[in-house]
């Protein structure tokens, strides 16, 4: 049986009526109280306050504090007005009942229309974010469509060109080959001329000059034995192709301006990626090649991040980290989802997996440090580890001591840890 708590007190204004009801050392929460237009209800096992207004109030605007041992309650009222008393007074039993199930009833139909209200608003919020990723995957394969096509006007215009200037070439060279064959066939004859000129008979005024025998008529002489010569020319080349073979190579350099060790390092481990990643991974057999890649599934988080679905988010970092666990980046980003989320511990985990990739620190990962110590700073703090959040914001103040940003949390944190230790 429940131990009615008679004992109350109440004033009241034309406006508003102020009520407090003592606890009697219990502890009392918001899930306690219950109130509609005319009932209040503060129910704390086993006391048990129960009122049905002598007016209805304004239930939204109307509030409660709990402190001290009492509850203070402000009950604004709906009409101006004076009440006689704070509950109806000579009301029958049914009529209390009535009043009281109906209370419940109308509280019961408003809870279910919140719940609907917020389903939709849900359901419109999951509408928006599809489109919004939707727009941006369109105008991402629009951008990505368009740079293909420049790329391939760009290479028909040099094909073009090249052959174009290769026909120059051919042509030139033709030109070329008929003039230089013009000139020797115009040489030889010329030469043909003046051996001609060099072999017909002597006049009297040289008649000492004396023909050489022919091989063929012994003691005859013939005067166009050495033009016969001269007309036995061989017979020009034929034409061949002359095939050459190269060394195949993974990479466009020549060898002698290659790296071999550093390139069969990187060929190896990428050999051991996709070994990885068709050992691990069979059961992404059926996604498209750009889903497989990280950097692609980075981006596809960071947009889903950005219109706030934070979970998707999650995922695409997951499957980007299965496929690839030594960007640092990845873990970065999944960090901050996760303290969206209030998944402070997994946020502390990638944060501090990041810092371990980015190693040596360099100037070129400072930013990316900066973001992991402020992360995992931030989680630390959110879980009350005060000190160990100080930690990481003065580490990255170490590394970025102009951030006034980080400086104004830190100082913060310094205030609670010496506020703590003050309450301690």
């Amino acid at each position: 049986m429940p131990v009615w708590l008679r004992e109350h007190r109440w004033q009241q204004t034309a406006a508003a009526v102020y009520l407090s009801v003592p606890l009697r050392g219990g502890r009392a929460t918001a899930a306690n109280i219950f109130c509609t237009d005319q009932y209040l209800k503060v129910s704390i096992p086993p006391f048990l306050f129960e009122a049905i207004l002598y007016a209805p109030i304004d239930e939204t605007n109307s509030t409660a504090k709990i402190g001290n041992g009492i509850i203070f309650f402000t009950l604004y009222k709906k009409e101006v007005a004076m009440w006689d008393s704070l509950t109806l007074e000579n009301a029958s039993k049914e009529k209390l009942q009535y009043l009281r199930e109906n209370a419940i009833l109308k509280a019961h139909e408003k809870a279910k229309e919140e719940t609907e209200a917020k389903k939709v608003t849900k359901q419109e919020h999951k509408k928006y974010a599809l489109e919004a990723t939707m727009k941006l995957e369109e105008a991402e394969r629009k951008r990505i469509e368009d740079l293909k096509e420049k790329e391939r006007q760009k290479v028909t215009k040099e094909l073009e060109l090249w052959r174009k200037q290769q026909k120059d070439a051919e042509k030139q060279k033709r030109v070329q080959k008929e003039g230089e064959l013009h000139q020797e066939v115009e040489q030889l004859k010329e030469k043909k001329k003046e051996k001609m000129n060099k072999t017909r008979i002597p006049n009297e005024g040289t008649s000492k000059t004396r023909l050489k025998p022919t091989k063929g008529c012994y003691g005859s002489y013939s005067m166009f034995s050495e033009n016969l010569k001269e007309e036995q020319l061989p017979a020009p080349r034929s034409a061949a192709t002359i095939k050459i073979n190269f060394t195949s190579r993974v990479f466009p350099t020549a060898l002698r301006e290659s790296r071999v060790a550093e390139e069969e390092e990187w060929l190896r481990k990428q050999a051991e990626a996709r070994r990885t990643v068709s050992a691990d991974l069979s059961e992404l057999d059926d996604l498209k090649e750009e889903e497989k890649n990280p950097d692609w599934l980075k981006d596809k988080g960071n947009k889903m991040f950005a219109t706030g679905n934070y979970l998707a988010a999650v995922n695409a970092y997951n499957l980007a980290v299965r496929l690839n666990n030594k960007l640092p980046l990845l873990f970065l980003n999944r960090a901050a989802c996760h303290l969206k989320l209030r998944n402070l511990h997994k946020a502390i985990e990638d944060s501090s997996k990041a810092l371990e990739l980015l190693t040596p620190p360099v100037p070129d990962n400072e930013t990316a440090r900066v973001k992991a110590y402020v992360r995992r700073g931030t989680a630390f703090c959110q879980l009350e580890l005060y000190s160990e959040g100080l930690q990481d914001y003065e580490a990255a103040l170490k590394i970025d001591p102009k951030n006034k940003a980080i400086e104004k949390d830190a100082e913060k944190i310094r205030h609670l840890i010496q506020g703590t230790l003050q309450d301690s």
